[in-house]
């Protein structure tokens, strides 16, 4: 790879968990910063808008701006903005996020298009087989990501990408995801640090969704073994990461290596 330019975090099991932090990942984000890398965060959180997840790292010791984080919700108003301008959305997901959907007209009674953020309580059956209604009645459906589980304090909870195969079976059609794993929510991070993919290091917990997905557009993957990382699957795993660490703490003496 070319020399490093910018590092790229996936924020919960690798700086946080249920946002208390683990272990050197402070120190970890303060020596990225002290090299002079450009640095950003790529999260599938849609619980929190851009400026609570920033609010929440610095009160873990982690100095952020909300302009650095990168959200599925951000990257899908963007979507929604260009794919269906001016288009009535009924948005589906576990926390408030309006503020991160300036522009996007909400209407849970009669959308033009569905949105699916991050379950929780709110995908109750009826709400699911709402969302099958309205698909087979032909309207879109866009997944804000297709990442299946998260790690929290209290163990693995599963997440939207774990409902998706069984709605587009029954509708008979793909579901758009915008977030993790779309290999374009990695450009636009990239971009954001302003580096090319090839002269950056994504950090995550997901073998598949940040990983391997990160290295499939020319980032540097790097697997921590924490949050929702399980040997199990690694071991099964074909693909492979680029390396793997056991906490985002040994950050730095990767990048040592690297250099």
């Amino acid at each position: 790879m070319t020399a490093v330019e910018g590092i790229l975090f996936d924020i919960d099991g690798v700086l946080v968990t249920s946002w208390h932090p683990i272990d050197g990942a402070a120190d970890a984000v303060r020596e990225v910063r002290d090299r002079g890398l450009a640095c950003a965060y790529l999260t599938n959180t849609t619980s929190r808008t851009c400026d609570e997840i920033a609010g929440a790292l610095r009160n873990a010791g982690i100095d952020t701006e909300p302009g650095e984080i990168v959200t599925a919700a951000r990257l899908t108003a963007e979507y929604l903005r260009t794919t269906y301008p001016g288009a009535r959305a009924w948005v589906l997901n576990n926390g408030d996020i309006t503020p991160d959907l300036a522009g996007i007209e909400l209407d849970e009674d009669d959308p033009q298009v569905v949105v699916l953020g991050g379950a929780g309580p709110e995908f109750t059956h009826r709400a699911l087989s709402r969302v099958v209604e309205l698909m087979l009645d032909e309207i879109p459906v866009v997944a804000m990501h297709r990442g299946t589980t998260w790690a929290t304090r209290d163990g693995l909870c599963i997440d939207t990408g774990a409902y998706l195969p069984g709605l587009e079976e029954i509708a008979g059609t793909n579901v758009v995801s915008v977030g993790k794993p779309s290999l374009a929510a990695f450009l636009t991070a990239t971009e954001l640090m302003g580096t090319d993919p090839e002269a950056a290091v994504m950090v995550g917990d997901d073998l598949t969704g940040d990983v391997l997905a990160a290295q499939r557009v020319g980032l540097t993957g790097a697997l921590v073994r924490t949050g929702k990382f399980r040997q199990s699957i690694l071991d099964l795993a074909v693909q492979r990461p680029d390396h793997v660490i056991d906490s985002v703490a040994q950050l730095p003496e990767l990048l040592d290596g690297l250099a």
